[in-house]
Formats: structure tokens, sequence, C-alpha cells
């Protein structure tokens, strides 16, 4: 979906500075503890990886930008339980509430309702007997499409012709599997584009590649 997520090659975000070489995995203790329990959610709701990037694209901008990259997780991990009716609506924040001394009454527990969801292996890799639809070397284009569900196909590549420079393994497809229809796996290419394709002639030049999944790409005519 074409949400808050989908900020590559949008402009107005200020500079985008490098992770130091010093830089610790969890700034401050509360992060490691939002990592953890962003997973437990995804575990909790019987989802999976690609459900839970979905809860993050559907959040509204304070919930995504204004609490930072780890509140960004623990609001996406809530979403995911509300989803399955882990929680009701409203909880944490009755909750927290109540921690401050405020005596709110919390919504009652729903009954759960997670998805019928179970991968066929482990982990997002899959073998496919098809051969890949495209060599290394091809032109090609990634599809002009707006989804409007989850998707890993960036906003700013589509329309755009770019070279295939390495064929990988076959992969769950994303946009399937977050909403539960199907794990649905395809070859997976990576693929570069040259920055003056994607942001015109004025743009510095340099190369951009996206690992692109089948579906999202088309053979130039």
């Amino acid at each position: 979906m074409d949400g808050i997520a989908d900020m590559g090659g949008t402009s107005g975000w200020g500079l985008v500075h490098p992770p130091r070489k010093d830089e610790p995995v969890f700034a401050e203790p509360w992060h490691g503890r939002a990592f953890a329990l962003a997973l437990l959610s995804i575990r909790a709701a019987g989802a999976n990886v690609d459900a839970f990037r979905h809860s993050l694209e559907r959040l509204d901008r304070a919930a995504y930008l204004d609490e930072g990259y780890f509140g960004r997780w623990l609001n996406g991990g809530e979403l995911l339980l509300t989803d399955s009716a882990i929680l009701a609506p409203g909880a944490v924040e009755a909750r927290a509430r109540n921690l401050r001394g405020e005596h709110v009454q919390e919504p009652p527990v729903p009954e759960p309702a997670r998805p019928d969801y179970a991968p066929t292996a482990e982990g997002p890799l899959r073998t496919l007997d098809v051969p890949p639809a495209f060599a290394v070397g091809e032109r090609v284009r990634a599809k002009n499409v707006s989804v409007p569900g989850h998707t890993r196909l960036p906003g700013y590549v589509r329309g755009h012709i770019g070279v295939v420079d390495l064929i990988q393994p076959a992969h769950v497809l994303p946009d399937t599997n977050a909403h539960f229809l199907g794990e649905n796996p395809q070859h997976v290419y990576s693929v570069r584009f040259d920055s003056r394709e994607l942001w015109g002639a004025d743009a510095e030049a340099f190369a951009v590649t996206l690992e692109m999944y089948e579906s999202y790409l088309e053979a130039t005519s």
C-alpha cells in the first residue's frame, strides 16, 4: 500500500546520517524490550513478518514517526494484537493511564481471532520447479501499479526500467503472505536502476539496486 512507510525517493526529510561504527544496537534499555515485544506480538497474533510490516504501513504519521524507530515497532505490534483480538482497541492506552493513577476501566478482553495460518517450511526461502522469467543482463520494467494491501514494490521505482544483475533464490511473496492468502513463492531479482532514470536527468549519477519479486516486473517492449 502507498502509506507513510513508502518514503523512498521523497524529499523534505533532512539529511540521512549513516550509522556510527560504535553505535549500540539498542541505545536505550527500552529499545531492546520493544524489539522483544514486537517479536512476541507476531507469535501471539499467529502472524508472520510480512503481516508485521503491513501493520507498520497502516500506522498514522504520529505513530510511525513521532515515537521513533522502536516506538514504531511497539505500535505495529499493538496493531497486530488488536487485529487478532488478543487485545481490545484502547486496552494499552487504558493500562498506561491506570499506571499513571487515573483509574480508568479497561475494555473487556475480546475472543481471540487469530488467522488460520501456518508456514509450509522454515524461513522465507522456497524451491521452485519453474525457471526464472528474466535473465541476468535483461532490461525489465517495474510495473506501474498501486497495490491496496502490502507490497515491497516502492512507489518511486514503478514504471521505470532497470537491468537484472542477479537472480536470487525464490522467496515467499510478501503481498499475499502478509494477508494470509498463501505464500505464492516467486523468483527474486536484483535489479539495478540508474538514478537519472528514476529522478530525471538532473539527478546525481549513481545506481540503485533493489530486490524485486517476479510479479513486480515486466519485459520491456
